[in-house]
């Protein structure tokens, strides 16, 4: 009820934001507005993911996983940048599919690479922001944004939850840890997960059809 409840509410607030950020994205990117992917949910049943386009298509000559920061608008950059590029991701809470709160949803072809502990970071559904968002995120290293996503497996409550929105307000305005774009070596990504890449079949939107993307 409090997911439902806060997102109907911020989809309420934020609708002119909303509305003028499509409006900016359609005039300096064209369409489509809104990047889709599939991502795992609870259980690690997938869904359909929708956040604000950030990238331009790549070119006949790039792979687009190899050319993200090329590709990265600087309307792109600015979303990322102040995290609204994930508001969309309130109606995937509306529908139930994601949390206001949880671990944020990873690529569905991560699903087979995960230790056993970490995989029951699925063991709740995936949220908008975390506990390891608020504890670093982009600039923490991959298994220990897996490792706080456990510990808020095994710790959340509706206390926690509210300390993880306020950080999350606090540093979406200060723009603590985030990364616009960020290399496999930066996140320091383990070497089981290096060899991933996301298919065709699960993405849209930021992607010409005989290309992939991999921004997580």
């Amino acid at each position: 009820m409090i997911d439902l409840a806060g997102a109907g509410v911020g989809l309420a607030v934020f609708s002119p934001l909303l509305v003028a950020i499509a409006l900016a994205a359609g005039i300096a990117q064209g369409r489509p507005i809104l990047f889709r992917q599939q991502r795992p949910g609870l259980g690690g049943r997938p869904f359909t993911m929708v956040k604000f386009r950030t990238m331009r298509f790549p070119r006949a000559d790039e792979m687009s996983f190899k050319a993200d920061a090329q590709r990265v608008t600087r309307l792109g950059r600015f979303l990322r940048a102040t995290s609204l590029d994930e508001l969309p991701e309130l109606w995937n809470v509306l529908k139930g599919e994601m949390s206001l709160v949880g671990p944020r949803p990873l690529l569905m072809e991560y699903l087979d690479r995960y230790l056993p502990d970490e995989a029951r970071r699925h063991d709740v559904r995936p949220g908008v922001t975390g506990w390891a968002a608020v504890r670093g995120r982009h600039a923490l290293p991959f298994e220990e944004r897996l490792r706080l996503d456990v510990w808020y497996v095994d710790h959340r409550s509706l206390s926690l939850d509210l300390q993880i929105i306020v950080l999350t307000v606090t540093s979406v305005l200060q723009r603590q840890g985030v990364a616009t774009v960020q290399r496999a070596d930066e996140m320091s990504l383990p070497e089981r997960f290096r060899s991933v890449q996301p298919s065709e079949r699960t993405v849209a939107g930021d992607t010409h059809p005989k290309h992939v993307r991999n921004r997580r």
